[in-house]
């Protein structure tokens, strides 16, 4: 009796055409499929997210290195400079090496000379160790607006190539002859997209993390001309 109704369904229901089979398409083939313009333009595109990604974690794990800080650090600073034993307080910044205590050794290096020379020594050190932050940050801002534009003009390549098709066919071109200007079009941009989109977010995250290591050093930079202010 089971076997029977076993047998029944089977004949009842429809084999699959393997034509009509719905097929999957791989990131490869999609590119591929695009023909040479979508090949060059998306493997201009993956340079540039290998290049938009080196630069983010490198000036990332950079920028997080700089961004220690000692809460401890001025106090050890104050009394060293309090009790006049300044090559002490000389070391203990150099033992940092962060922006932080590169700027406190600049102002220590100038004691002795009239506050608003300390100041812009200090004001200069900072916009060095600013630079130094900042650095190849801009490549990341660079592809984040250049990577949706070639996407397009990939766009407009595979437009043309369609549209070229069509009209040396007399309007009567298959759906496969438009396929490799079709695919162009529409793999170009979405490739760009997302490199710009992976680029601009990674120029943010830095603009914020570096944002925060300066204000270390703009509030290191005031305590350190307030401690020169104290009264002896």
């Amino acid at each position: 009796m089971l076997n029977a109704f076993i047998q029944d369904v089977a004949e009842q229901t429809p084999e699959l055409d393997p034509e009509t089979t719905e097929k999957t398409l791989s990131i490869i083939e999609l590119v591929v499929n695009g023909g040479t313009a979508s090949m060059i333009i998306i493997g201009t595109l993956a340079i540039l997210l290998f290049v938009a990604l080196y630069v983010y974690f490198e000036r990332l794990f950079a920028i997080k290195a700089a961004s220690k800080y000692d809460a401890n650090f001025m106090n050890q600073i104050r009394d060293n400079v309090a009790s006049g034993n300044l090559q002490a307080a000389k070391v203990l910044c150099a033992q940092k090496s962060t922006p932080v205590s590169r700027l406190t050794e600049k102002g220590i290096s100038r004691i002795g000379s009239p506050l608003d020379d300390i100041n812009t020594a200090i004001e200069n050190a900072g916009r060095l160790e600013v630079y130094k932050l900042e650095k190849n940050v801009s490549v990341l801002a660079t592809i984040a607006g250049a990577a949706p534009m070639i996407g397009f003009l990939g766009t407009v390549i595979g437009m043309i190539l369609a549209f070229h098709t069509l009209a040396s066919s007399s309007g009567q071109a298959e759906m496969g002859l438009l396929a490799e200007g079709i695919y162009t079009a529409m793999t170009t941009t979405v490739a760009g997209l997302i490199v710009g989109i992976i680029a601009y977010m990674g120029y943010n995250h830095l603009v914020v993390k570096t944002d925060k290591v300066v204000h270390q050093m703009e509030a290191t930079a005031v305590d350190f001309l307030d401690l020169l202010n104290e009264p002896a």
